[in-house]
């Protein structure tokens, strides 16, 4: 039997996917998940620096890293210079502090790009998950497993999910845009 739930977690786990990347967007704020996404090659793995450190933001345009082992200190500290954030690491013992400068027209108008290319890879994802579920609900048919009109209602059941998912991607999309147009 055919099992929507299974797909619409799919498109729900895209959705979080989704959200996690556009937190760790650099926008006018310091905001700590914006390191989320920098991993630092230690201990022979890659890792993310909330498991390496005490990440705080003290003020609107400060982050400050409390490194628990003064040996991962330069490689976080490289780990930040290579990521696309464009921040610029001050080390101060086993403290990092990143000033989050100002995003400059040119920079917001970069970022917003980049959100809405992450937007669209996402409505992808979500149109491909609806594809693998109207090519079951066509095995099921041709094995006889369910009705026509049974596929019938699955398919609309499928296409309303992705409707509701394609609309919240756009919604997401612009909050972000607007907050990082926000000065």
């Amino acid at each position: 039997m055919f099992n929507e739930n299974s797909y619409n977690e799919k498109m729900l786990k895209s959705l979080e996917i989704f959200s996690k990347e556009l937190s760790s967007l650099r926008t006018g704020r310091a905001n700590s998940s914006m390191l989320d996404l920098v991993k630092v090659d230690v201990y022979g793995q890659k890792m993310p620096i909330n498991q390496l450190a005490t990440i705080t933001t003290p003020e609107a345009r400060m982050i400050n890293i409390q490194v628990w082992d003064l040996n991962n200190v330069n490689l976080i500290d490289s780990s930040i210079k290579k990521s696309e954030l464009g921040l610029n690491p001050q080390i101060d013992g086993q403290l990092i502090r990143l000033p989050v400068p100002d995003l400059s027209e040119e920079r917001r108008n970069e970022i917003k790009k980049m959100v809405k290319s992450m937007g669209e890879k996402c409505k992808v994802s979500i149109r491909n998950i609806r594809r693998e579920a109207n090519d079951e609900l066509k095995k099921l048919l041709k094995l006889k497993d369910i009705s026509e009109d049974d596929e019938k209602k699955f398919e609309k059941k499928i296409q309303t999910l992705t409707d509701k998912n394609i609309k919240l991607i756009d919604e997401k999309v612009e909050l972000k845009e607007k907050e990082i147009m926000t000065i």
